[in-house]
């Protein structure tokens, strides 16, 4: 984005030297790429009067010339054939610079002394565009008022600083001086000048005879706004308007497309002029182009649409592809006696595609790209028919023909001055930080900040922050530990141990581990056969997602697993062992609720025994007991009978299974994929790095085994809880070493067989002691699940 100054100076005050001035804005936030001065070439060349003219005595085509430059009078040698006494021209004086390098030297032309050169626009790297009225192949005469011993740079608008800053995509507001300027006074801590737009209206009725407006694409133009001029006068516009837009790097045309643009730098609003005349039923409209329609747009080209852009059509043609350029049947001529000015809001999207599947990306649609502010469009008219008068280029007519659905409103922020404090680690006062946001137009209610539509950018809390942190400065903000996170000097955190244990334990099961996106398809929660009412539908979506694969943050790992585990097997990796410890993110107050969970996948010669033994490894590694596992039937995802949920203190903090074929068909993973997902922030809590020490057992142990058939549903898990409850004191362990269904066992059944250990600590057991204990055992199961010995 190129600024000049003089332009931003209309806007606020700006007296600063320029790189003290560059250094303000950058530190602020709107860096500045560099700046020069437009002429900065040119050196030493002045407006000069011509005094005599006389034939030079050695030469035919050659006439030497007494010029006047203000303080003294210069003998000249020219060729020019269109010098004439009286004129003022511009004059390169003795050492004198030219753009391309050239120095100007006094010395003899067929033996007469010039001190210096006459000079054309070309050589002064003007155009006819910036100056039509100026000779093509002759010395560049000036106006007749114009003061003698002047700096051409002056005089051409040369003499002008221009900046140009690099702006990203989400600050549309600054691809335009006012938002620039409304950036630098805030920078400079000086007053915006926002002048009020003022309108005679002489022209005759009221812009709605003239033109009647309709949108038929209400999804791809959300507001189209249409003002009219009569008697209208083609012309060159003013120099300093012409100044400005050559500056800020627009080509001159005349007085109707130079306002377009001007408008277009200065508010950052796309604007079309078109001939009134040639809009056929005096209506617009904005549709869909048909498919195969042609158009030929103002780059002289024709252009053959669908019905995927949007065009401005009257009763019978496409006038203009919207948003992107005009088009050649109602461009503006010399002739042009009324002029329809258009100022409307087009998707951001849609125009993006437009362009792209066209190949034609014009300054419009590289700012309709970025999403515009709708309010912003009739100001832009306004402003538009403003300059009109200025110039005198007609008449403007009563009204604006103004047809949109919703408008944005401004957002009402929470002053959180708390929460901003925080997040910057300062201390900055609550009326600093609303004087900071009204510099930068947004006005103050109560505990509420109102941000103007201009700005979409700002939508939180955080965002507030980072406006207050501009121009508090960052510079002022002491470095500080962050608040509440405890110092560890060196060493690790309780947090970090238990990560590096986990991490540690899960590459000493042989597994490998992966990194996935945190962002996935909605779809993947309907391929995982997640119910509608399911906590797991509360996602967070992504604003500005790279695609609808990536559109929302993800609620479980699952998906993501099963990725992996399809990615591995399509390469004809016949067994995979993976692991992640990564985050879910589900929706909060102000930030997202991040939790941490470790995920296991496996595929290929292994079972659900596998999956529970690093479940029991991660816990045994922590020193984590009490860990229990319960079947659940329920769960869509994984496999009937296949599935158990992790509890601790009675809370499920994991599941793991082998998931459903038709889950795993989804995905195209292998149908014997077996996951594990556990939350990670309940192993905080209880991991206990602390080792505890017992002596070697003085005494033997016993050794027992009892196989038992119960009926299917019953949970080993409970059997062992009941066995332990049944028998205290010389019970050491229970360890399940069988299952088994089918012959000889009774359809509904099933075998367990445990092999059970006792021990006493003071004495040697007699086979009395462990004989009643066991019966006490077979009684027990008998009792509670009606076991029957195998």
């Amino acid at each position: 984005m190129k600024a000049p100054i003089s332009w931003l100076r209309d806007f606020v005050d700006i007296d600063e030297d320029i790189k003290r001035f560059c250094n303000l804005m950058t530190v602020t936030g709107t860096k500045v790429e560099g700046y020069n001065q437009a002429g900065a070439e040119i050196s030493g060349v002045v407006t000069g009067k011509i005094l005599t003219l006389r034939a030079h005595p050695n030469s035919d085509h050659l006439l030497i010339a007494d010029v006047d430059v203000g303080d003294k009078v210069l003998q000249i040698v020219t060729g020019a054939p269109n010098v004439k006494i009286g004129q003022i021209i511009p004059i390169a004086t003795d050492n004198s610079t030219l753009p391309k390098g050239v120095t100007i030297k006094k010395g003899k032309l067929r033996g007469e002394l010039s001190e210096g050169m006459m000079c054309s626009i070309q050589e002064l790297n003007l155009t006819k565009h910036d100056y039509p009225d100026a000779c093509d192949d002759g010395i560049w005469v000036l106006k007749e008022d114009t003061p003698l011993g002047m700096d051409i740079k002056k005089y051409a608008g040369l003499d002008d600083c221009v900046v140009e800053f690099e702006i990203t995509p989400n600050r549309q507001d600054c691809f335009s001086i006012k938002g620039i300027a409304r950036e630098a006074s805030a920078a400079l801590d000086k007053p915006f000048k926002d002048k009020p737009i003022m309108l005679q209206e002489k022209g005759k009725g009221k812009a709605d005879d003239y033109i009647k407006v309709g949108i038929t694409a209400t999804d791809l133009c959300s507001r189209y706004c249409a003002g009219i001029i009569t008697d209208v006068i083609i012309e060159p516009s003013p120099d300093w308007m012409r100044s400005r837009l050559r500056n800020a790097g627009v080509r001159p045309v005349n007085n109707i497309v130079d306002i377009t643009n001007y408008v277009l730098l200065e508010c950052g609003q796309p604007m079309h002029a078109f001939d009134l005349e040639f809009i056929e039923g005096n209506t617009i409209n904005v549709r869909r182009a048909a498919d195969n329609e042609k158009i030929i747009t103002l780059d002289e080209k024709e252009r053959i649409l669908d019905r995927s852009v949007v065009v401005i059509s009257d009763a019978k043609k496409a006038v203009a592809l919207g948003g992107i350029m005009g088009a050649m049947n109602s461009e503006i001529t010399d002739n042009t006696k009324t002029v329809l000015f258009e100022s409307a809001m087009f998707d951001s999207a849609n125009i993006r595609i437009s362009a792209k599947k066209l190949g034609m990306r014009s300054e419009s649609s590289a700012l309709f790209e970025k999403g515009l502010d709708a309010n912003n469009a009739l100001h832009a008219i306004n402003r538009a028919c403003e300059l009109v008068e200025l110039l005198n280029a007609g008449k403007v007519v009563k009204g604006v023909v103004d047809v949109h659905k919703h408008l944005p409103v401004p957002v009402r922020i929470k002053l959180d001055a708390k929460r901003i404090n925080q997040l910057l680690g300062t201390d900055i006062p609550v009326a600093d930080m609303k004087s900071v946001l009204v510099k930068l137009g947004m006005r103050i209610d109560k505990d509420d900040i109102i941000v103007p539509t201009f700005r979409p950018d700002i939508t939180g809390c955080a965002d507030i922050a980072e406006e207050v942190a501009r121009f508090y400065g960052y510079n002022n903000i002491v470095p500080s530990l962050t608040l509440g996170k405890s110092v560890t000097q060196g060493y690790r955190t309780h947090n970090q141990n238990v990560r590096k244990v986990i991490h540690d334990t899960l590459i000493a099961c042989g597994l490998n581990e992966t990194m996935t996106y945190s962002f996935i398809s909605p779809k993947n929660l309907d391929k995982l056969g997640i119910s509608e009412d399911s906590p797991m539908r509360d996602y967070l979506t992504i604003k500005n997602p790279l695609g609808e694969d990536f559109s929302v943050m993800r609620t479980t790992m699952i998906s993501s697993m099963l990725k992996v585990l399809a990615y591995n097997t399509n390469r004809s990796v016949k067994q995979g062992r993976f692991f992640e410890v990564s985050k879910t993110y589900h929706p909060a107050e102000i930030l997202a609720d991040e939790r941490e969970v470790i995920t296991v996948g496996l595929y290929g010669d292994c079972d659900f025994y596998d999956l529970k033994g690093i479940a029991e490894n991660i816990s045994e590694s922590l020193g984590i007991k009490d860990v229990e596992y319960v079947a659940d039937r329920e769960n869509p995802v994984f496999h009937t009978g296949r599935c158990a949920n992790i509890l601790l203190d009675n809370l499920v903090i994991g599941t793991l299974g082998q998931i459903d074929y038709s889950v795993s068909k989804e995905f195209d993973a292998p149908e014997d994929s077996y996951i594990l997902t556990m939350d990670v922030s309940p192993l905080y809590e209880r991991a206990t790095f602390t080792n505890t020490y017992m002596p070697i057992p003085r005494y033997p142990s016993s050794l027992r085994d009892l196989s038992i058939v119960v009926d299917r549903d019953v949970q080993s898990a409970d059997i062992v809880k009941t066995v332990k409850k049944a028998v205290k004191g010389i019970l050491e362990n229970v360890t399940l070493f069988d299952i088994y269904t089918g012959g000889q066992i009774e359809e509904g059944s099933k075998s367990l067989s445990y092999s059970f250990t006792f021990r006493a600590k003071d004495r040697t057991l007699e086979d009395q002691e462990v004989n009643k204990a066991m019966d006490k055992i077979m009684n027990t199961l008998s009792r509670e699940f009606d076991a029957k010995v195998r």
